[in-house]
């Protein structure tokens, strides 16, 4: 397993191109009698690999894309070189998610080969574009066509990374929804020695930004934290030192809880421009909507599964950014999340403790193992 895991990490499949990692996948899989499919659309790769006739559909949810690497020379080891030392393993995209992916596939090779009876069907669904945009995505795609087929989804485990200190001590049973915007804050350009015959919008950002960071949205529940906004960049100027500009470019993003919508949001959100009488160009990104799961059924498998195996049961709470599990909620699946230690994702010299990718294994086969007996 660690063998297989460190030929995916040396592949460098940064976002959206998978470069590979499907062609060893899928070899692995098809010695295991899985049917497998590759669903492209644009520059995005996709494999859905299926194994049983009969039963309600579980499904593994994963990627193989990684976010770029970063400096190359920061890294104790370069960061596609798959290096162990001693019990960690580094390498860009080992904790998200290419060892969760590499993880389930163990453990459902170890799961189809010791059961005697498989009482529902199992579906493992990779794309190569889940740390890209959304528009770029083709996991959607595949979710409303299998929704037109009437394949639904009843079970669904998302291998993301959700772990905080050791593994599994956290599972993800939500996620926030995400909404971007990209505003332009109209002034008027002029020498900045008159003063009277300028708008500045840097000065007029100040008051906005003021009320949007004192705004609060909403307070959350029981699930989610409560809705926080944040601006990620601010531009603006001519480039010379004695000329005001005639506009400022803001780009932000709320992560929003199940107490606002894109609408409410959009809405207040005008309500601050109106009242602050700015004019303004405003363009909005819909990323994702957010999802729960209040069902207890699948929760209660993976949770007692986890105990079975690490002896302490998940904190299940909906934090961290958006996953594709947002779009197989629109199956009303039961959605669980449950991957490696996150401490080193996106990070320089990103990795895992082999240790404990041995203990995902086997929760996620005692996972599989439980759910077949309980269907």
């Amino acid at each position: 397993m660690i063998e297989f895991l460190q030929d995916l990490l040396k592949i460098r499949s940064i976002s959206p191109k998978d470069m590979g990692c499907f062609d060893l996948i899928e070899e692995e899989l098809v010695k295991h009698d899985f049917n497998c499919e590759r669903i492209n659309y644009l520059n995005v790769e996709n494999l859905y690999a299926t194994y049983g006739n009969s039963g309600k559909l579980f499904c593994f949810l994963g990627h193989t894309d990684v976010v770029p690497s970063g400096p190359e020379d920061k890294w104790k080891y370069p960061p596609f070189s798959a290096t162990i030392e001693n019990d960690i393993l580094y390498g860009r995209g080992v904790a998200d998610m290419k060892a969760s992916v590499v993880a389930f596939m163990e453990a459902a090779k170890e799961f189809i080969t010791s059961s005697e009876d498989l009482n529902f069907r199992l579906a493992i669904l990779l794309t190569s574009n889940e740390e890209g945009t959304s528009k770029d995505g083709f996991i959607d795609k595949i979710i409303e066509q299998m929704m037109k087929e009437n394949e639904m989804i009843d079970f669904c485990l998302v291998g993301e990374p959700t772990s905080t200190k050791k593994v599994a001590d956290c599972a993800r049973i939500g996620r926030r929804g995400s909404l971007g915007g990209h505003l332009k804050i109209l002034g008027k350009q002029g020498h900045i020695a008159y003063p009277e015959k300028v708008i500045n919008p840097i000065l007029q950002s100040g008051d906005l930004i003021s009320k949007l960071n004192k705004k609060i949205w909403d307070s959350g529940n029981d699930a989610f934290d409560p809705t926080s906004f944040q601006i990620s960049n601010i531009n603006a100027g001519t480039g010379a030192h004695n000329v005001v500009p005639g506009e400022l470019e803001l780009t932000f993003n709320f992560r929003f809880s199940t107490e606002s919508t894109e609408e409410s949001l959009k809405s207040q959100f005008n309500s601050i421009l109106e009242e602050l009488k700015l004019k303004y160009e405003l363009n909005w990104d819909l990323n994702g909507t957010p999802y729960y799961t209040e069902v207890s059924f699948f929760k209660d498998v993976v949770c007692n599964s986890a105990k079975e195996v690490t002896g302490y049961i998940p904190e299940l709470n909906a934090k961290g950014g958006t996953s594709d599990g947002r779009f197989v909620a629109k199956m009303e699946t039961e959605i669980v999340e449950l991957g490696p230690v996150n401490s080193s994702i996106h990070q320089i010299d990103e990795h895992v403790k082999i240790s404990e990718l041995w203990t995902l294994k086997d929760i996620y086969k005692k996972i599989l193992i439980n759910l077949n007996q309980a269907l």
